[in-house]
């Protein structure tokens, strides 16, 4: 996941996603980390994500972090997709970011021609 430091350049991470049928991505991060500082200054957020071959999908959106019922909504989601990840749980300063999309494009170039879709939201 790549986000804005405080001084402006970018920086990457690579982070564990699980993603709700409505096309939001959630991700765990410690409060020491780079990603969780530079999310709560900045929430602007960006992936991509690859499968074999040269199909991605590239997805920008603002991460917020969710708290109550809906924090627990979300790690449900989460923990379905990363089961092993609960033990994160006990971590001190661990938090939840939810990244809402505001612009997705998938590319499948193992296609002839390639397809290409984006949505904008």
């Amino acid at each position: 996941m790549g986000s804005i430091s405080q001084d402006g350049s970018p920086q990457s991470a690579l982070v564990g996603i699980a993603v709700t049928p409505e096309l939001e991505i959630i991700f765990d991060a410690v409060a020491s980390s780079r990603k969780y500082a530079n999310l709560r200054a900045n929430p602007a957020a960006s992936f991509v994500v690859g499968w074999s071959g040269e199909v991605t999908v590239q997805f920008e959106g603002e991460a917020f972090q969710p708290t109550g019922a809906e924090l627990e909504r979300f790690q449900q989601v989460y923990f379905a997709a990363w089961p092993e990840c609960r033990d994160h749980l006990s971590w001190p300063g661990i938090a939840y970011f939810v990244v809402r999309p505001k612009w997705i494009r998938y590319s499948d170039y193992d296609q002839r021609p390639p397809l290409i879709e984006e949505l904008s939201f």
